[in-house]
């Protein structure tokens, strides 16, 4: 059986269209995303009749036509954003509206996430090729009743899956970061979690662990160091380790076979743990690259036959 399997793709629909490919491309009996589904940046348009006002990345915009517009809204999408197109009247609501903008936020994420998985149903053949999907710390809780009534993608978080007699369990909590994000704990709740979902796996030698969070201390959570005011220091050349120590201690205690996880962008690699192969693929979303992992399962002898680290 092979995976396909990335992460951490923050809404970049360029990347959700390779993510989607990636199936055909590797030859990928299942692909899985790993969490950090969606994006974190709402970027407004401002229609003045006929004329469309935008900034992009510190760059004001003035659009003429709907090719420039339809442009423009690509390319936000692809950098992981969410274009809203509003009135004056209603941007000026925006900033003076307290829970506004989180609202309009919110309509604008989901939107793209329902268009997003009727992409998934047309490009995987209605299910015909398995896509699991899970969220991360930075996903919104609506995303979980979306992707669960998907007919051709399978939301993961909290459950045991069956891959052709692999199991596959899903946790997209993390341990506390200075962001203070939605899908965050303590390493003693993470571990509670860990447990819960561990303990429905049947056979650890033929498990897989999808922890959003990599394991503390083994290379694959080196972050760049943060000051006082979350700057990093020295330009981010100072990385220190920033993942879990529930995740760890798990991996170590349960040795499944194969371990993967995201979170921590600058980590890309791979690491033995004992019995355990554990991977983060790694992202850089922002420039439209998809990162990810190839990996070849060998139902028989259950063991990781094979695996590559690729981008595109």
């Amino acid at each position: 059986m092979k995976i396909f399997f990335a992460t951490d793709i923050h809404g970049s629909e360029v990347c959700w269209r390779k993510f989607l490919n990636s199936a055909a491309f590797y030859k990928a009996d299942i692909v899985i995303l790993g969490g950090d589904v969606t994006g974190k940046v709402m970027v407004p348009i401002v229609d003045h009749g006929g004329r469309w006002k935008v900034t992009v990345r510190g760059q004001e915009y003035t659009l003429e036509t709907q090719e420039e517009l339809d442009s423009i809204k690509k390319q936000i999408r692809n950098a992981g954003s969410y274009p809203a197109l509003v009135s004056p009247d209603e941007l000026k609501q925006l900033s003076q509206e307290e829970g506004a903008v989180d609202r309009r936020f919110t309509v604008e994420m989901t939107e793209s996430l329902d268009r997003w998985l009727d992409m998934a149903d047309s490009k995987l053949r209605g299910g015909e090729i398995p896509c699991i999907l899970n969220g991360g710390n930075d996903d919104i809780w609506e995303i979980d009743a979306i992707i669960e009534q998907s007919p051709c993608v399978s939301f993961a978080e909290g459950k045991l899956l069956d891959l052709d007699g692999f199991s596959l369990v899903s946790m997209g909590w993390t341990n506390p970061t200075p962001w203070d994000t939605f899908r965050e704990a303590p390493e003693p709740e993470l571990a509670a979690k860990i447990e819960a979902v561990a303990s429905q796996v049947p056979d650890m030698g033929r498990a897989i662990f999808n922890f959003h969070a990599p394991p503390y201390g083994t290379g694959l959570d080196e972050a760049p160091a943060l000051d006082a005011t979350l700057r990093p220091i020295h330009g981010g050349a100072v990385m220190k380790p920033v993942g879990s120590t529930a995740v760890r201690d798990a991996i170590v205690r349960h040795q499944p076979l194969l371990s993967v996880h995201g979170h921590i962008h600058e980590s890309r690699g791979v690491k033995r743990m004992g019995r355990t192969l554990a991977i983060n693929p790694g992202s850089v979303y922002g420039d439209g690259v998809l990162q990810g992992a190839v990996i070849d399962l060998n139902a028989k002898k259950g063991k990781v036959a094979r695996y590559l680290l690729v981008n595109g």
